[in-house]
């Protein structure tokens, strides 16, 4: 079985340990979640927030109320957003919130990344992160997916998916969709440690329905295998044609990827953020993320419905893509 994020990181320990910044430090599950990570030494741990209660060697906290780096925080976020009106005073008021001090922490080099969205929206952990830390240079867009990993007693077939995007873009056009699938198939190779087959699924299989949601996916696939010959794709695919060998045998017979596929690249919102539930809920699969893909540097959002294995696990993911980053300058 493929391994999680933190049993990844566990047997590949780096030589200098990432230091994880988490924005939501008051939160009873952030905070036995981060000293979990803490112990297990998978990062060192800032917990930011006001009234965290911290008992772990090497795990800090900060408030921004009152941390000595605050002041500089606040003039480089001036020096940031002066040209979207953000005066001096509005700047020193933002970096004294949690969501923003924690990207400022990332942004000027004292942490490798940061976590948030327990209790935050998305949407703010998102914008936060696009407008502290920013899009990296070489990314199309920003986007996101699920690591989803089946659990012991898992049916036939059951293995480590690539679920995207189920967190952010909520109708990507077929440019999005082939940008989306090309950040995905780094993903794969980055966390679950496999080549990617991707699948893009849509409520038709080879043409088995005529509809213009079905063009999108097919034209996806052209921009895709135009961009990145390399990688193995196919669509447009059924779920069930993606997933099991029998199925995708009788529907895509010859396709390299149907009944194979690691990578689930759906076509909007709605079908991925329900996909991933149900996966998660009823298929008994542990989801992981959504986890954030284009960024200068990684910052990754929680489900508010996230437990403290949860928050374990996306610190894991948060160091390992640090750990990347580092490695080959990039961040998948």
């Amino acid at each position: 079985m493929t391994l999680t994020p933190s049993e990844l990181l566990a047997g590949t320990p780096p030589v200098t340990r990432p230091i994880i910044a988490l924005s939501e430090g008051e939160d009873g599950r952030v905070i036995a979640g981060g000293m979990a990570a803490q112990k297990a030494g998978l990062a060192d741990v800032i917990f930011v927030g006001r009234s965290a209660h911290v008992d772990v060697p090497g795990a800090t906290v900060h408030d921004p109320a009152t941390s000595e780096l605050t002041e500089e925080f606040a003039q480089a976020f001036y020096e940031l957003r002066k040209h979207k009106g953000v005066d001096e005073a509005k700047a020193r008021a933002m970096v004294e919130t949690p969501l923003v001090y924690a990207a400022m922490l990332v942004r000027e080099g004292h942490a490798t990344g940061t976590v948030g969205g327990a209790v935050a929206a998305t949407s703010d952990v998102v914008r936060i992160a696009i407008q502290v830390i920013g899009k990296a240079p070489d990314a199309a867009m920003v986007s996101s997916y699920f690591a989803m990993f089946p659990q012991e007693g898992a049916r036939e077939h059951a293995r480590a998916m690539i679920y995207s995007d189920s967190g952010l873009v909520i109708d990507p056009s077929s440019e999005e969709l082939a940008a989306i699938a090309a950040q995905s198939a780094a993903s794969c190779r980055a966390r679950l440690r496999q080549e990617p087959k991707i699948a893009m699924l849509s409520f038709s299989t080879k043409g088995s329905a005529r509809h213009e949601k079905v063009s999108k996916v097919t034209r996806a696939l052209e921009l895709l295998q135009e961009a990145h010959p390399d990688l193995q794709a196919d669509g447009e695919l059924q779920f069930d044609a993606a997933f099991l060998p029998s199925v995708g045998g009788t529907k895509a017979p010859g396709s390299n990827v149907a009944g194979q596929a690691n990578v689930m690249i759906f076509p909007n919102l709605d079908a991925g953020n329900i996909g991933y539930k149900i996966t998660q809920r009823i298929g008994g699969y542990a989801a992981i993320g959504p986890i954030l893909q284009g960024l200068a540097k990684p910052a990754n959002d929680l489900s508010r419905g996230c437990s403290a294995e949860d928050v374990t696990q996306m610190i894991a993911v948060t160091a390992l893509q640090a750990m990347a980053q580092t490695e080959t300058g990039s961040t998948p």
